[in-house]
Order: C-alpha cells, then sequence, then structure tokens
C-alpha cells in the first residue's frame, strides 16, 4: 500500500488502507471472500445477505435488500468499499466515492467459473495475490472433490428441478434461469435446470400455466423465501405448485439465502450440502 488498481468499471482505484472494510453485494460472496483471505476483523459493516456469525453484530448498511444507506456507511469511517453493481443505487456509489473512500467496483456475475478470478480480484484489492491464489486454487479443489462425490449419489437420469424465488403472500413469486446462477447450482448437484432448457434466461413470473409447463419433480427455494410465504404448507399452497410433482411429493430443497447462489469460496461445501439434501445422503 498504497496500490492503485483498475475496477470492473474502468476506473483507476487508487488503495491506502484496508484497516475498515466494507465488502457489499446482493449474494453475500464479497464478505466471505474478505473473511477466508483472513480480514473478516477488518469489516465494519455488512449487508442483509452476509449471514456469517463472526459479523452477526455488525450494522446492516442496506434498505430493502440492496439499497445502500449512506449516511450509515459514512458513520462507520470505512477506508476501503469492495461491491458490485447489485448494490446501489449508483448514486450512491459514487456519493461515498465523492466522500474520499476508495470504492473498488467488481464483477457482479457469480458462477463456479468465475470463482478463481473474484476471489484474486478481492486478493489484490487487499495486497495479498498470494493469498488469493491459494485460496482459488483450494476453492477450485473442493468444487472438483464435492462433483465427485455428488456424481455417485446421482441416478443415471437426472432429476428435474427448478429454482424460484419467493417473498410473501402476495405476489413475488418468480422461476429463476441459467442467468441468475440457477443452471449452475442445478447442474452442479447432478439434476437439471427444466427452467434453463426451456429458454428461461432471468426471472420469469411463476404463474400455474408456467409451473406447469415445466413440472418439476424437486424445487428449490431460499429458506426465508420459504418461511415468509407460511413455510412448506404455505408453499405447497401457492397457484400452480401442487400440480407439479414437486408439489405432489411435497419434494422441496431450502437453502439458506446467503449462499444459495452465492457461490464464491464456500461453493464445493454448498454443492456437497444441496445434493446431501437432494439425494437423502447422510
Amino acid at each position: 500500500m498504497p496500490v492503485t488498481l483498475k475496477d470492473f468499471n474502468g476506473n483507476d482505484i487508487t488503495i491506502k488502507d484496508t484497516s475498515r472494510i466494507l465488502a457489499l453485494d446482493i449474494y453475500g460472496t464479497l464478505s466471505r471472500t474478505v473473511i477466508s483471505l483472513g480480514y473478516g476483523k477488518n469489516l465494519v459493516g455488512r449487508t442483509i445477505s452476509s449471514v456469517e456469525k463472526q459479523l452477526a453484530d455488525l450494522p446492516i448498511v442496506t434498505q430493502n435488500g440492496h439499497n445502500l444507506n449512506v449516511e450509515a456507511v459514512l458513520n462507520l469511517k470505512p477506508t476501503l468499499i469492495i461491491a458490485d453493481r447489485t448494490i446501489g443505487p449508483p448514486e450512491a456509489l459514487q456519493q461515498l466515492a465523492a466522500a474520499g473512500i476508495p470504492v473498488y467496483m467488481v464483477d457482479p456475475v457469480r458462477h463456479l467459473e468465475t470463482n478463481g478470478q473474484l476471489i484474486k480480484t478481492v486478493a489484490q484489492v487487499l495486497g495479498v495475490p498470494a493469498a488469493g491464489d491459494a485460496l482459488a486454487q483450494r476453492t477450485d479443489q473442493e468444487v472438483a472433490a464435492a462433483k465427485a462425490k455428488i456424481a455417485k449419489w446421482a441416478p443415471k437420469e437426472p432429476m428435474r428441478g427448478a429454482f424460484l424465488y419467493v417473498r410473501g403472500k402476495a405476489g413475488i413469486f418468480f422461476i429463476l434461469g441459467s442467468e441468475d446462477g440457477a443452471t449452475e447450482l442445478l447442474q452442479g448437484v447432478g439434476a437439471k435446470d427444466v427452467a434453463g432448457e426451456n429458454g428461461i434466461k432471468t426471472v420469469s413470473p411463476a404463474n400455474p400455466e408456467a409451473l406447469v409447463k415445466l413440472n418439476p419433480e424437486v424445487i428449490f427455494v431460499m429458506k426465508d423465501g420459504l418461511h415468509s410465504t407460511g413455510d412448506l404448507d404455505g408453499f405447497i399452497s401457492r397457484p400452480g405448485v401442487k400440480q407439479t410433482i414437486a408439489g405432489q411429493k411435497t419434494r422441496l430443497i431450502s437453502i439458506p439465502d446467503g449462499i444459495s447462489l452465492s457461490f464464491g469460496p464456500q461453493s464445493g461445501q454448498v454443492l456437497e450440502l444441496v445434493a446431501r439434501a437432494l439425494y437423502g445422503v447422510k
């Protein structure tokens, strides 16, 4: 330090101090990466998606999921913000940069194949590129090991699955597509993503007609979303769910929100845990 690096937006960002860090994205991936690189003690705030126990007492600096509270951020006096465009609005990030805080923007895409580059990028920002190389290698190895186990558990004919996003008992009910990370998660645990196979690339309404057409054998959801809709009984009563094989067999996989589609350093562990639930492996 100091070091000047070009961020995802093409801006040259000069970083002088990593003693007070905010790592902000809607997935929680960035805070987990910072922790995995040994800088968890330097985090001074979090988003609602950063659910690690060691961060539980840190103030949340976002509202309504992903809107930055600029005043809350400034009160924490961060020396570095690592973020992506899933957190906003852009004007808030610009305001923080104008206040003299280095705001380093990273690629918002979250996939298994981008894990290594994201980890290495965060490590460069923190000034520990060697640690980033080691963590990226370990993550790739853990993903490969998890997939090898899953290949032994999965049936020859993959189960047909869909990832549904639900919030509350009213109208927030969507099918997640291939660009949302759903395809990679489902394929990672040995299942087929029927939404992706039917051309659904991003969030699409989960109306009864769409669900009946997809007719998944298993449905994946986020844990908090499931709870918000009335848990299992409430979810099954959603229009169209009971008409699917998954609904009829009550075959539902609930994944904690903060790790469901975030990928990152914990990817291998997540794939194995979800696959164990899917195939009933103790």
